[in-house]
């Protein structure tokens, strides 16, 4: 049986080349925090891939933070930024009350501030048009006095939308207000360049970069204050304690190199796979619901929603046949719930529970998409007969 991965979204495989920089570095054990020769070579690799990370965004090596993930960038910028210890701020002074974000956010996003909103926060929470995207109107009339950060998604998990960050981002600075960005499921896929965008920070995670799990990277714009929240060391400039995770750091490092020299080749590749298996599904499978933009969309991204048949046993009838997708965020798989993302579009409960998303990457081929067209139909098809929703459509 054929075996086909199709939830890079999820996580990416390893790079042969993110493995072999591993494998030569695995003497690298150094405390890159120790002045000895031990420490001086660590230090050395983690600075050398500090660079490369920043290279990938157009920043500069020290706007750049080592993370374990983006989780926990997330956390860091959230709770950073709205911090109410007088003893963190260069000034003594107490920042506003106020968030902006989407209704689309990722958990580690979207929990946190629910924190804060339970501590006496206010928080608006945007809601997006069918497609997915953020009305920048609508962001200029949430600002207040009291706002002080806000925080939306450069790239949607589940459905791909890219939204407007550059321009966002401009309506917040124009009216000094901090702004972050979850660029997690972005870098890699698409140019981002931190300049350009005018973000203050930035998210990314090394594990849908095909570098491994446990490492991430927080870009913080240089003059840009934030109160650390995991505390205990010096490491990352104080903003991050804890001794740092050398294998993890060189991978992240070699993974961001090789998406600056090969993502446009890559990207295209992906696109052309995706555009595949869109119009074959549309072909072949009636009843069926494209979600996201049609062209502001990361190119690894497909949203399926198949009417009348739920996505869960979608998912179990297609891991029998050797294809690994999923019903949408790993992050809340187990929930009954359905998708929030797909709530927020606009999709109906019955609609959103029968929705998968493909998310290809870098491994994927033509035969793939093949086999996954091929059995998809047919996969459909038989659930369907057995759905009394079908029958009585």
């Amino acid at each position: 049986m054929r075996k086909v991965y199709l939830d890079n979204n999820a996580t990416t495989p390893l790079h042969p080349e993110v493995k072999k920089a591993i494998t030569e570095s695995l003497d690298l054990f150094g405390n890159a925090s120790s002045i000895h020769s031990y420490g001086q070579e660590a230090r050395k690799a983690i600075e050398d891939s500090r660079k490369k990370v920043a290279a990938l965004l157009n920043a500069l090596p020290e706007e750049i933070i080592f993370t374990s993930c983006g989780s926990e960038s997330n956390n860091l910028v959230i709770k950073g930024v709205t911090c109410q210890d007088v003893y963190c701020k260069p000034n003594g002074s107490h920042p506003g009350k106020h968030i902006i974000t989407s209704q689309i956010e990722h958990p580690s996003v979207i929990i946190p501030i629910r924190t804060l909103e339970r501590q006496g926060f206010k928080v608006t929470w945007l809601p997006v048009d069918s497609f997915g995207l953020v009305d920048p109107d609508l962001v200029k009339k949430a600002i207040t006095k009291q706002t002080v950060l806000i925080t939306v998604m450069t790239a949607n998990n589940e459905i791909g939308t890219i939204e407007p960050i550059a321009e966002l981002a401009r309506i917040a600075r124009e009216r000094e207000v901090y702004f972050h960005t979850d660029a997690v499921q972005g870098v890699g896929k698409m140019k981002i360049d931190v300049k350009e965008l005018g973000v203050d920070f930035l998210s990314l995670s090394g594990h849908k970069l095909y570098a491994p799990k446990g490492v991430a990277a927080l870009y913080i714009r240089k003059g840009v204050f934030v109160c650390p929240t995991l505390q205990g060391g010096h490491q990352e400039r104080g903003l991050r304690g804890g001794t740092e995770n050398n294998l993890g750091i060189v991978a992240l490092g070699r993974a961001c190199e090789l998406a600056m020299q090969g993502r446009e080749q890559e990207v295209a590749k992906i696109w052309k796979l995706r555009e595949k298996l869109r119009m074959g599904i549309l072909e072949k499978v009636p009843e069926v619901m494209i979600n996201g933009d049609p062209e502001k969309v990361i190119p690894t991204t497909l949203s399926v929603t198949f009417k009348y048949i739920e996505g869960e046993s979608i998912l179990l009838r297609l891991n029998l046949e050797g294809i690994a997708v999923s019903t949408g965020s790993a992050c809340a798989s187990g929930s009954l719930e359905p998708s929030h993302v797909l709530l927020a579009i606009g999709l109906p409960h019955e609609h959103a529970h029968g929705t998968i998303r493909f998310s290809l990457g870098i491994e994927n081929n033509e035969e793939d998409i093949d086999y996954a067209l091929k059995v998809v139909p047919r996969v459909i098809q038989e659930l369907r007969e057995m759905s009394p929703l079908w029958a009585r459509k």
